[in-house]
């Protein structure tokens, strides 16, 4: 059992999901599992997926004090421990501070490793945006990473996105990623 938490975008939901992701080739089943989405089917959605190797439970802030989901997640985190599998649940706040009411759900929810994922700062926006670049086959400078975090949103989310954007711009255009070519795509 694994705990993380974070202030919002931080991250947390990428590392399920990437998680998730990464239990394919290795051939373990998995599934992500966005509770604040969820909330409204009740937690017979959790019914079977203790016999999957992995669950990532996010966003469990949701579900404070709404009894029955306190107590699905209370019960499902005994069956997948029956069936000695795994689950990574996250959070906004650390497990003691959900103020949850089913205090059993929030010691049991202390019992694994609980870590808190911190927001990236400049510098690491600047690095993931090269990478997550790198790895859609183009390359962005340094420059053109700092101006893109001074003229748009600085959520990393939206950073993607705009990088997306990017890409698929200079692909038609067949031209590199430069300031002068950003400041045209985004009308600057």
């Amino acid at each position: 059992f694994l705990y993380i938490w974070g202030n919002h975008d931080s991250g947390c939901s990428h590392l399920l999901q990437a998680v998730c992701h990464a239990s394919d080739p290795a051939g373990r089943t998995a599934v992500y599992l966005p509770l604040d989405e969820l909330i409204d089917m009740g937690p017979g959605v959790l019914d079977g997926m203790e016999h999957l190797d992995l669950v990532c439970l996010d966003n469990m802030q949701t579900i404070v004090g709404n009894k029955l989901w306190e107590e699905g997640v209370f019960h499902f985190f005994n069956r997948i421990r029956a069936e000695n599998n795994r689950l990574l649940v996250a959070s906004d706040r650390a497990p003691r501070q959900l103020g949850l009411n089913l205090l059993d759900l929030a010691s049991r929810l202390s019992w694994g490793m609980v870590f808190q994922v911190h927001n990236l700062d400049d510098e690491g926006k600047v690095r993931a945006l090269q990478i997550r670049a790198q790895a859609r086959g183009f390359a962005i400078s340094e420059e053109v990473a700092r101006f893109l975090m001074h003229r748009a949103s600085r959520s990393m989310a939206d950073l993607f996105d705009l990088l997306d954007k990017l890409d698929s711009a200079s692909l038609s255009a067949k031209r590199k990623v430069t300031i002068p070519f950003v400041k045209q795509v985004l009308g600057l």
